[in-house]
């Protein structure tokens, strides 16, 4: 009976279960949630615009996804990739990634563009207290008994007048022509201003009921057990598919695809693989905390993992420079017809399935003055044996005029991440290197046409690259130029019915061109365009680090390693990939230091006699017991014995038959 009751309970749960985050299929299903989230719950909705190539996107998305778990059933979170849905992003003016909008009411109340943690919890407490504020009616009933109270002297017609009035300033959404939201309670607060009291209100939306299987099938038992004639004529409601015109058919085929697109919704599972095997806190110490997802991050972690060192990965899931890579990957032996996202993915795959888990955090700082060492991210703090440091770099920027104001704008730092905002425009990349050739590259699949902006006479990326942005059509070079500072025109979006419009706020720009000027001559000129992409190195993400370890005298910034070791100044900390090594910086030598930075963690832990301290203690325990369970030397343990004491060497029951 009790397993029945579990199974009935899992099973009403699931009846009820519905997916977090939302992601949305078509410009038609986006459409319908806001006109339903608008008209019948009043649930804000907040819209996260990405794309999988991009790395931000996929940083923020475990902190979107635990943002709909806190605020479950207050607010609706959807995803939109833009790849997909050119439409919708092209509609709501999605110029960077991730961009999060925000509306309530079917209109956009706020937004923002980037990887922001605290703006997206800020924004959307603030709408959730918007929509809980605004979910009131006054109805008219309770408008005259106000009236009749307060002053008697008003008459109906004086009374519909002041509700009709209310009505009228109630812009969309309000098709039975009520007195609701903010308008309602600007009036209800002049009427307290004036007498002392306000009318009393209603709630508009009621919380969302959920339907259930045994609902649906209480409601088809109900249809099929009327009177017979009732069967035969049908629902009039719905058309006689017969006789029905065209245009009845299609808005039954519509009806039904909605109805069947729901029911596939109420089935989906949420997309936990991507940041599945997490890491939980134990009261040991780990052995080895690798931080950083990318190539030099994955390839230590595979090698600890199959060494037995169960190491925890603490990085955002983006996958340092390689998941931004939108050209297929090319120079890394074995791998042919595969995108940088595609090898990160297989990566991390590899590490999980040798016993590697994730921690999805941003590391904040490291302190090596204790055994074991400490490693404080944003949000946990993670006491271990070793550390393997391979944190990559970040993009370095022109700091030009206009450029800081426009980034989200216009001014990116990753083509794979917003050149498909650009399509059909023409667009700028600066810089000479690899990464500049493949921006250039991706963004020619797509733009206008793409200018690459280089201060030198050559290029220093590979020939290979080099010569295929040189021999493309779409492609344009200028040679021996600089940006002397990008030009923008403001970004105008009224808001539909002028509310919360701050006039102190700045004015949001769009990039609309840039100022170019030559190296040798000075001479400037202006360019028209819609997007500035820069590609002109990188530096290594290593600030965490400063006084910790030694750094490289002779290159700022890059961790300084013993020989040709990855070992630092500090014992027990080891450093790999593209924050040690300022010659290179390929994805396959990253791959390389950070299978050298495990070997090296492994043999240090040896040295140090420092393993498996919870087995080990287990084993201690277990001797222990053993040796203390007050046994003679050389008697033998019966089991029979220590249950009831009556029997030797044979079952009870065996025992009481004979």
């Amino acid at each position: 009976m009790l397993r029945f009751a579990l199974l009935l309970l899992s099973m009403t749960a699931l009846a009820y279960a519905r997916p977090i985050v939302r992601h949305i299929r078509s410009t038609h299903e986006f459409d319908r949630l806001m006109k339903k989230h608008s008209t019948q719950t009043g649930l804000p909705v907040i819209v996260d615009f990405y794309s999988d190539g991009c790395g931000p996107c996929r940083m923020i998305a475990p902190i979107f996804k635990k943002l709909a778990q806190e605020v479950e059933g207050k607010a609706v979170f959807v995803k939109v990739d833009t790849n997909a849905l050119h439409e919708l992003s092209s509609r709501y003016g999605v110029r960077s990634l991730p961009t999060f909008k925000f509306f309530l009411g079917g209109r956009k109340v706020q937004e923002f563009s980037g990887a922001g943690e605290q703006q997206l919890r800020q924004f959307t407490q603030d709408i959730i207290q918007k929509a809980e504020w605004e979910n009131v009616i006054l109805p008219l009933d309770n408008l005259v008994s106000y009236y009749g109270q307060q002053d008697a002297s008003k008459t109906d017609k004086d009374i519909q007048k002041v509700y009709k009035k209310c009505v009228d300033q109630v812009k969309d959404n309000n098709p039975e022509k009520l007195c609701v939201g903010a308008v309602a309670r600007n009036l209800a607060k002049s009427l307290k201003k004036k007498y002392g009291s306000g009318p009393e209100f209603e709630k508009r939306f009621l919380p969302e009921e959920p339907s259930t299987n045994e609902q649906s099938s209480d409601k088809q038992a109900g249809e099929g057990s009327g009177d017979s004639k009732k069967t035969n004529k049908g629902n009039s409601d719905k058309p006689n598919l017969h006789l029905a015109t065209k245009e009845e058919l299609l808005a039954e085929l519509e009806s039904r695809l909605d109805a069947e697109r729901d029911a596939q919704v109420e089935e989906e599972e949420d997309d936990n693989a991507e940041f599945e095997h997490g890491w939980e806190p134990s009261e040991w110490p780990e052995r080895v905390t690798i931080i950083g997802g990318g190539p030099a991050g994955l390839s230590a972690a595979i090698y600890a993992a199959r060494a037995g060192l169960k190491p925890v990965v603490v990085a955002p899931p983006m996958g340092g420079q390689l998941q931004g890579k939108g050209v297929d990957v090319e120079n890394y032996p074995g791998l042919f017809n595969v995108t940088g996202p595609a090898v990160v993915s297989l990566m991390r795959q590899q590490a999980i399935a040798y016993g590697a888990s994730f921690e999805a955090d941003v590391v904040v700082g490291i302190d090596a003055s204790v055994r074991p060492m400490k490693v404080k991210t944003n949000s946990s703090l993670i006491e271990t044996h070793s550390i393997i440091v391979a944190t990559g770099a970040e993009s370095n920027w022109l700091n030009v005029k206009g450029e800081y104001e426009m980034r989200g704008g216009g001014v990116s730092s990753c083509a794979t991440c917003d050149g498909h905002i650009y399509r059909g425009k023409h667009v700028l990349v600066v810089g000479g290197g690899d990464t500049a050739m493949e921006d250039a590259l991706v963004l020619a699949r797509t733009s206008e046409s793409v200018t690459v902006i280089h201060r030198r006479d050559t290029f220093r990326a590979s020939k290979v690259l080099a010569q295929r942005v040189s021999e493309h059509p779409s492609i344009s070079i200028k040679w021996n130029t600089v940006i002397a500072e990008i030009l923008g025109k403001p970004l105008s979006s009224p808001t539909s019915d002028g509310e919360n419009v701050d006039l102190d706020a700045p004015v949001e720009k769009v990039v609309s061109g840039a100022v170019l000027k030559d190296v040798y001559t000075g001479e400037e000129t202006t360019v028209d365009v819609d997007a500035v992409f820069v590609a002109i190195g990188h530096t290594p993400t290593t600030s965490f680090l400063e006084g910790v370890v030694e750094f490289n005298p002779e290159h700022a910034g890059y961790v300084l390693t013993q020989g040709t070791s990855t070992k630092t100044s500090v014992p027990g900390i080891f450093a790999c990939g593209d924050v040690a090594d300022s010659i290179y910086r390929q994805a396959i030598t990253s791959a390389g230091s950070g299978a050298a930075a495990a070997l090296d963690a492994e043999r240090w832990l040896s040295e140090e006699g420092l393993g498996n301290e919870e087995s080990e203690f287990e084993a201690e325990l277990l001797a222990d017991i053993m040796a203390n369970d007050g046994r003679r030397s050389g008697e033998e343990y019966n089991v029979y014995e220590e249950a009831g004491g009556r029997v030797s060497g044979m079952k009870e029951s065996t025992g009481s038959e004979l």
